[in-house]
Order: structure tokens, then sequence, then C-alpha cells
């Protein structure tokens, strides 16, 4: 006997079960586990946190009192590389390190910060812990911690009052924002045409010249 559109409708129906009462307390701890479980490390966390403070303190620095003033010093002295750290304007190439850090030259930031915290800029030192602990290089983030405490010049020496106060303006700034302004769009260009420039031999980004001096000064005024 042939089945009948009824018979084979009714031979495909689901079978029929009682709902499940919904547990929010079950449903709640399964979350809680995911969510334990997607969690970053506490080392990436930490990492992470490093790049923000950094990036506060590049703006916070670059926006100081002068910065414009100490790069057009740096950008005067037109002696050729390698730089010496008795021929530098110590605070224009921290200014300058920011600057490069927050245009995206994370390396050449690394070398104008090395040069002046060689030359006793706790600053650009702080700058460098943090730089490396947002690597996840904590051997050489502890070198510059250390060398902020226990400075070879000694006319800088500086307790760790110096880094709490520092830290405590980072979180503040990051929770709360600031009128620290990034970086504009003619400025990074700036530092952009300085990193292409044909007759640098070097990948590190050169000493600036009165250019961008110029363009940071117009930066300041704004």
């Amino acid at each position: 006997m042939t089945a009948t559109i009824e018979d084979l409708l009714a031979d495909a129906a689901l079978p029929t079960t009682p709902p499940v009462a919904f547990d929010v307390g079950t449903a709640l701890r399964r979350l809680a586990r995911d969510a334990s479980r997607t969690a970053p490390p506490p080392h990436m966390e930490r990492t992470a946190q490093a790049g923000q403070r950094l990036a506060v303190v590049s703006r916070w620095i670059l926006n100081g009192p002068g910065a414009a003033h100490h790069v057009d010093r740096l950008a005067q002295d037109t002696r050729s590389a390698p730089v010496e750290e008795d021929q530098l304007d110590v605070e224009g190439a921290a200014v300058f390190a920011c600057l490069l850090y927050l245009t995206d030259h994370p390396e050449s930031a690394q070398f104008w910060w090395q040069l002046a915290a060689g030359a006793g800029h706790r600053a650009a030192a702080y700058c460098l812990h943090l730089h490396h602990l947002a690597l996840g290089e904590t051997r050489e983030a502890a070198h510059w911690r250390h060398q902020i405490t226990h400075p070879m010049v000694e006319a800088d020496a500086v307790d760790d009052d110096f880094l709490d106060c520092v830290e405590v303006v980072a979180r503040y700034v990051r929770r709360n924002g600031s009128a620290a302004s990034p970086p504009t769009a003619t400025l990074e260009m700036e530092v952009d045409r300085l990193a292409d420039d044909a007759t640098n031999p070097c990948i590190i980004v050169r000493r600036p010249d009165r250019r961008l001096a110029d363009h940071l000064r117009d930066f300041a005024r704004r």
C-alpha cells in the first residue's frame, strides 16, 4: 500500500520532550569559566599596559614646555653621525625619540632614547624601561629601571618617588584623558621624510632638521 503524505509527515515529526528548566546559576558559572580561559595571561596584560603608558608619557614629553626649542637646538648641530653625547641637546633627543615612537618608528626612538638616557635623562630611561617591557624584554626593562634609581650621573640620582609620580600621572591620563595631543599628520609626514632620506645609509632616522623643528614649533602653538 502506498503511504499517504499524511503518513510520511507523521513519521518525520520530531518527538516532543518536556522543556528543561533554565539554571541561571549553572549558566553564570559556565560563563565565568569561559571568561577565565579566554583572559590574557598576566605577562601579556603587563606588556599591554606598558605600551599604553609609554604612549601617554611620550605625548606628555612631546607637549612639554620648551620641547620645540630643544629639538631646534638638536637640529642646529649639523655634525655628521655618529652622534656623540657631548654634541647633544639631551632634552631635544628625548623629545625627538618620543615623536619617533608616536609616529611608528620604534627602533629609531629606542636609539635616541638611549642617547638621552646615557647622558643622564631619567625620563628617557623610563621610556626605555616601558619600551622593553612592552616588547616582553624583561631583562632589558629591569636594566633601565635600575638606571633610573641608580644612575651613573650622580646629579641625576633619583629614588622610587620619581617612578611612582610618573606612573600615577600616566594611569590618571590613560583613564581620564589629557590635553597632551598626539602628533599631527604634518609632523608624521615630516618624520617619514627624514626616515626616507636616500642620503642616509642608516636605518635609524637621522637627526631632525630645522624644517621639522619649525613644524614642531607650530604644533606647540596650537
